[in-house]
């Protein structure tokens, strides 16, 4: 069967838009005026400050790294149409921010909408042909794939749900919308980073400031000036003295180390030690390091039992006679002992207690797609170090297959095509002198992303527990056993207390399954952790 051709399917240029949907009034005088409150026997408020005060308290916290005064103006943005490339490499690559982002997992993307680069040297109107055809057929290969798999998703859901000829017809019709939102999960892997996403995002005005200084610190320098330009230009439009009073001006790429450590380190040849790319012997190194595994505990303390232990001791004031290793353990991690263990809120950092939980951390190293890591970096207190693609690009495919295109041979045999073609069509625009910034937004969702992450126990725990659910993203659960089971192994007084919220509360409290209708219809807490996840 020949590939799905362009006209399929119609390539759409996304047209960002940035629009500031809520924002602090006076938000440049509130900073000055909470700095004056520092030093001062009383609330001072924005409308006593002076122009002097403007000029000089700015100046002094701002240059001097005094900063949390810019912290506490907050700007509401919505993003529409930005790529999903500039939010896993720029917006999300950092802790301090909040996003509501559009779902490729259950919303249908019926239209082949995509980041288009400007045009520039290496990328005229015959690469942009090859772009944009790679783009369409991506999303040809999209809709083909979401049609091969939801035969598969209905059997396996099925069966789970007795679903016969006597069942219920809307028992039935939920089955198959969910067969549906199943197909569509898994056939977006062959989307490209390029496919536009909105958003709500928010971040702090320091935080905006930051993301301005460091614009081209990611794989999207150009986007990434853009867009961030334009929220820093909705916030001077409405107090133009937030940003106009200081001189902070995007940092050039050549100034920042991370440039220029790769090409001191001769990083940017065009073959590695092995005759490969520098990005493939980086993958065969950290894959044979991985040795088959997902995620790889890398380093962890052997005495960290014994020091959450005197924490929590600490925090109570007992001795150790009077509450050994094992009881301090139990309490804090027991959810039949600690009620916080049955929240839902995730108020770990707010009790005293469960702060003993942050001196245990865990360092895994790992490899999923870029559509599960752009799930995975939301747990920003599990943060993650992870690569420039332009700086471990690979000539030849490197990509996750999720297990339901594994286990359809037809399904398989296009999914490889969609990925032989993608690679095919970013490695000719490399070949024809493209920006490699330009060239990777072809990647598709598959990707793999190999990156290094570490977690204190306490917001381990929190992502352990609604990431092993069977209603988790396939691949974060994977990774999320895996973790659980190496910790089992190497801290027991750990691991036994560790799994999905229905584990958790069996016994315990109900209702044991805390998703409501959204319930996966199998009993886990029964046989956790040997159960096999289906689909």
């Amino acid at each position: 069967m020949t590939s799905p051709q362009p006209d399929r399917v119609q390539f759409e240029a996304a047209a960002p838009s940035i629009t500031l949907r809520n924002s602090f009034a006076h938000a440049y005088d509130s900073a000055i005026a909470a700095a004056r409150t520092c030093y001062a026997p009383r609330l001072i408020g924005p409308e006593e400050v002076t122009d002097k005060q403007r000029v000089q308290i700015g100046a002094s916290t701002f240059y001097s790294g005094h900063h949390t005064v810019y912290q506490h103006a907050h700007f509401e943005f919505g993003l529409e149409n930005v790529s999903r490339q500039f939010v896993w490499s720029f917006l999300h690559a950092h802790p301090f921010y909040n996003s509501e982002q559009q779902s490729q997992r259950y919303v249908r993307l019926d239209r082949a909408l995509a980041y288009l680069p400007p045009e520039t040297p290496g990328f005229g109107p015959a690469e942009r042909a090859i772009y944009e055809g790679a783009i369409a057929r991506a999303w040809g290969y999209y809709q083909e794939l979401t049609g091969l798999l939801r035969g598969d998703a209905l059997e396996i859901l099925s069966d789970i749900w007795h679903i016969g000829p006597m069942s219920h017809a809307k028992r039935v019709q939920k089955v198959d919308r969910q067969a549906e939102k199943r197909a569509i999960e898994v056939a977006r892997y062959v989307l490209p980073v390029a496919a536009a996403t909105t958003m709500v995002h928010t971040v702090s005005g320091i935080v905006l400031h930051r993301l301005w200084r460091m614009a081209g610190a990611s794989d999207t320098p150009t986007e990434a000036r853009a867009v961030i330009g334009e929220m820093v230009a909705r916030v001077r439009e409405i107090d133009p003295q937030f940003f106009d009073r200081f001189d902070n001006a995007p940092m050039a790429q050549e100034e920042m180390p991370e440039w220029a450590h790769a090409g001191s380190a001769g990083m940017s040849s065009a073959q590695g030690v092995s005759g490969g790319t520098p990005g493939e012997d980086f993958a065969r190194e950290f894959d044979a390091r991985l040795a088959g595994r997902v995620s790889l505990l890398a380093d962890f303390s052997p005495q960290a039992p014994r020091v959450v232990a005197d924490a929590y001791r600490a925090v109570l004031g007992l001795t150790e006679s009077a509450c050994p290793d094992d009881e301090a353990i139990d309490r804090l991690l027991n959810p039949a002992r600690n009620a916080y263990r049955l929240e839902t809120l995730n108020i770990g950092v707010q009790s005293p207690i469960m702060r003993a939980l942050q001196h245990a951390n865990f360092t895994f190293a790992k490899k999923i797609s870029h559509t599960a890591d752009s799930q995975d970096q939301r747990h920003r207190m599990v943060p993650g170090s992870r690569p420039l693609l332009v700086l471990a690009d690979t000539r030849s495919p490197d990509f996750v297959s999720p297990m339901l295109i594994a286990g359809n041979a037809r399904a398989r045999e296009v999914y490889e095509r969609a990925m032989a073609d993608a690679w095919a069509a970013k490695n000719e625009l490399l070949d024809r002198g493209a920006p490699s910034e330009i060239a990777l937004y072809l990647l598709p969702n598959a990707k793999a992303i190999r990156l290094v992450e570490t977690g204190s126990l306490l917001h381990l725990v929190h992502k352990w527990t609604i990431r092993t659910c069977f209603n988790a993203q396939e691949e974060i659960y994977q990774a999320s056993m895996e973790e659980i089971e190496q910790v089992r192994a190497a801290l027991p007084s750990f691991g036994r207390y560790l799994g999905p919220p229905c584990y958790v509360r069996a016994g315990v409290a109900t209702p044991i399954c805390t998703e409501g209708s959204h319930y996966c219809g199998i009993k886990v807490w029964e046989e956790f952790p040997k159960i096999e996840r289906r689909i």
